[in-house]
């Protein structure tokens, strides 16, 4: 059956009113719907809990008389399958994270990091390359199953609908891990339609979750050799597993860093489920409405807004009594809810040396500050959202344990062929509320300023992080011809195989889908026919 339904993105920028959607109960339904697209001109596009920014789904100017047909996976393609012997897990793409999570600790089983919310699908975050935080503390060895790198770097198989030459039609078809063509699927940034997805997981691990409200974001981010003890470097030797939130103005920091922890520390208190965080997970729709209305009417209050964000935080930890928690790991890194506050946001990865980690999240912070004072000293105050700094590793294919697994092709993890040295992945997000004056200029000076730094000749390699806001002009994000022609294919083709680069993976992507029934108007620009 169809129906007509509305569509919201996470941050509110791309709303639909009525657009035609289909919510089914199998493959073999999506199979039905992408013949009958085919034959009748639509293009179809998968459909999760709609919790992403970039408009790889749609472009937000679709009516009802578009042809675009929304295919709801949530209803009906939440199945899973857990192999506890195995130590492997089926499911569905409809699934949430959540659930898959859930359903994993309940048979002692996890991965090691992943996404903060639990109300996004698995093929949404395969879609666009998932991740969390965390990378192998100092002397930590990753149990078998675990991978640092993405949540596509876990796929051991996935079923997905695509076009069969032979019967002239899309099939459901079988793609192994050591299979060529599964290298452009795994991380498809929404020009496939993958049905159902096995992943190889590990031993369940049991973290401590400490927060710290008391360090600067000077001394988090200091420069090496600059006399800071209590640096991002530090921790993660410590604890490997980290996340810094700053907001605007306010001088500290909210910084969480998880420890593997089997038993439960003597201080910490055990917690039994996810989203503990309640003074942050839980912000009443006409408070988020107070927030906009104090910046849209006085631009100048985002300094006050963020210390207003810090001492909600510091003081909620202490309320709450999560400064120090313990619990099975899916727990204690589930800590984004719906009802968090609904800001825009920026996203790149930055691909270095294990041993210059922080010398980048330095440079990046100290030109964060300078931006934005410069910005204060013209009046505008584009920012009134927190900066987020998280650390993971590089896609290691090795990891899934089969002979000639391929690499996810478009994964922002995805480890560089000529440069193994670049073990690790810094993750910057810059957030702010729709609408901010100024700030479309902002990023785009800001993402000018990164595709400078981080470069090669530096040992860093920059790429987007395909669900949130790059490619700036002033105009706003998805609008740079510089990032959308040549920045982005670059940072997918520099240091990579022949054969294994950004024109195979757009190759690959048309060799399964040649009608191009799953390409949104972003696709056609960043990913042109050859």
């Amino acid at each position: 059956p169809l129906y007509k339904q509305a569509f919201q993105n996470w941050s509110g920028e791309i709303v639909l009113q009525d657009v035609w959607t289909a919510a089914p109960r199998s493959a073999a339904d999506v199979l039905n719907v992408v013949n009958w697209a085919r034959a009748n001109g639509y293009k179809v596009r998968p459909r999760g809990h709609m919790h992403n920014w970039s408009p790889i789904s749609v472009a937000g100017t679709e009516t009802s008389s578009t042809k675009v047909l929304m295919v709801d996976t949530t209803k009906g393609m939440t199945g899973c399958s857990v192999n506890a012997s195995a130590r492997t897990v089926t499911a569905g793409a409809g699934i949430s994270m959540e659930d898959l999570l859930t359903q994993l600790s309940n048979q002692g089983l996890g991965i090691m990091h992943h996404p903060a919310p639990g109300d996004i699908t698995l093929g949404g975050a395969l879609a666009i390359g998932g991740h969390g935080t965390g990378i192998p503390a100092e002397g930590e060895t990753l149990p078998a199953g675990m991978s640092a790198g993405s949540l596509p770097n876990l796929v051991l198989s996935l079923d997905a609908v695509v076009y069969d030459k032979a019967t002239d039609s899309y099939v459901v078809r079988t793609f192994r891990r050591d299979n060529p063509a599964i290298g452009a699927l795994l991380c498809h940034v929404g020009r496939a339609f993958i049905t159902s997805v096995t992943l190889r997981v590990g031993a369940q691990q049991y973290l401590r979750c400490q927060s710290e409200t008391a360090i600067s974001g000077a001394e988090l981010c200091g420069a090496p050799g600059s006399g800071w003890i209590r640096t991002i470097d530090y921790y993660l030797k410590k604890s490997g597993r980290m996340e810094m939130i700053l907001f605007p103005g306010a001088p500290l920091a909210w910084f969480k860093r998880w420890t593997v922890s089997p038993t439960k520390p003597v201080f910490s208190r055990q917690v039994t489920q996810p989203f503990n965080y309640t003074f942050a997970d839980n912000v009443d729709s006409k408070v988020e409405s107070n927030f906009r209305a104090l910046t849209s009417g006085n631009y100048s209050l985002a300094n006050t807004l963020g210390n207003v964000m810090y001492t909600a935080a510091s003081s909620g930890l202490l309320f709450t009594g999560t400064l120090d928690i313990w619990s099975a790991a899916k727990n204690t890194m589930l800590y984004v809810k719906p009802t968090t506050l609904h800001v825009t946001a920026n996203g790149y990865a930055v691909l270095c040396r294990r041993s210059d980690v922080q010398q980048v999240i330095s440079d990046f912070y100290q030109q964060f500050k300078s931006l934005t004072a410069n910005y204060a000293s013209r009046g505008k105050y584009p920012m009134n959202g927190p900066l987020e700094i998280r650390v993971t590793g590089v896609d290691r294919p090795s990891d899934v344990g089969i002979a000639n697994a391929q690499p996810a092709l478009l994964s922002p993890t995805r480890s560089a062929d000529n440069r193994p040295d670049l073990d690790s992945v810094v993750w910057f997000d810059v957030l702010t509320f729709p609408g901010t004056p100024s700030a479309p200029a902002f990023y785009a000076e800001l993402e000018a300023w990164m595709l400078q730094r981080y470069t090669i000749a530096r040992n860093n390699l920059l790429r987007v992080e395909w669900s949130k806001g790059w490619g700036y002009t002033a105009d706003g994000a998805w609008t740079s011809q510089t990032m959308l022609g040549s920045a982005v294919p670059n940072s997918f083709t520099a240091q990579q195989t022949v054969g294994k680069q950004f024109k195979a993976a757009i190759a690959q992507l048309d060799a399964l889908d040649p009608a191009r029934i799953y390409s949104a108007p972003l696709h056609e620009r960043l990913f042109p026919k050859a």
